[in-house]
């Protein structure tokens, strides 16, 4: 069986209005106190920051276990127990790394690899500020969270009208997302935001929320991380990313 080409969204460069102001995170926590969040966990999307993107291109969904199942054949992992059309899920940062580089190679496309954190808010977010992938206001039946009851994954591609505004999806729910990002406050954060997550399992930054989240996971400032060892159970996985082609 050969690899499947990527379904490549090419996100035009453009600036990010990163995070969210540190004078509504107060608001924001409250907005979203029936998730028992604490407002702390917020601060971390502090400050609201113009941030210039080059262009990058990014995969229209996030790997699925049928894809995944072709690299751990290659390369003696163990097979993926979810179904051909769901996102893999229950994997490793570095194994997510690997995967770029092995499908990089073949695909002659060295530049496979994961998105960076401000990459993956770019292409949740686009031009503008909002909340969600598809707009300000949260809609049940967007994404696949925790509200919808299905307590598991589903087909990439399941959500099409929770697109973001270049047409990528899935970037809230089903799958939590790897970026290549290390965690580490922003510039210009509140005092009291951590420099470093030392509870979490990897220090590196997840995005989007998966199948047991809550909306507040699927903000597009949200900055989450794996927290828990057993990354299938809080649903972690990736989308792939790339350098722009060159014209």
């Amino acid at each position: 069986m050969g690899v499947e080409q990527v379904d490549w969204v090419e996100i035009p460069a453009g600036v990010l209005q990163r995070g969210t102001p540190a004078e509504e995170v107060a608001a924001v926590a409250r907005r979203y106190a029936a998730t028992g969040v604490p407002v702390e966990w917020y601060r971390k999307e502090a400050p609201r920051t113009a941030i210039h993107v080059p262009a990058f291109r990014i995969a229209r969904t996030p790997v699925t276990a049928g894809q995944w199942a072709l690299f751990a054949r290659a390369t003696g992992r163990p097979a993926p127990q979810a179904p051909a059309d769901h996102p893999v899920i229950g994997v490793a940062w570095q194994d997510a790394a690997d995967y770029c580089r092995w499908l990089g190679e073949r695909l002659g496309d060295p530049g496979v690899r994961l998105p960076a954190e401000d990459e993956w808010e770019r292409a949740a977010r686009g031009d503008d500020d909002r909340e969600f992938p598809w707009g300000d206001e949260y809609r049940t039946g967007l994404a696949n969270l925790v509200d919808l009851g299905i307590g598991t994954t589903t087909p990439v591609g399941s959500f099409p009208e929770g697109a973001s505004p270049f047409g990528v999806l899935d970037m809230a729910g089903n799958a939590d997302e790897w970026t290549s990002t290390l965690y580490a406050p922003y510039p210009g954060a509140p005092a009291d935001v951590p420099g470093t997550e030392d509870w979490a399992f990897d220090p590196h930054i997840t995005r989007g929320g998966a199948f047991p989240h809550d909306r507040d996971l699927a903000r597009c400032a949200r900055r989450h991380g794996a927290y828990e060892e057993d990354l299938a159970a809080i649903g972690v996985g990736f989308r792939l990313a790339a350098s722009a082609v060159p014209r």
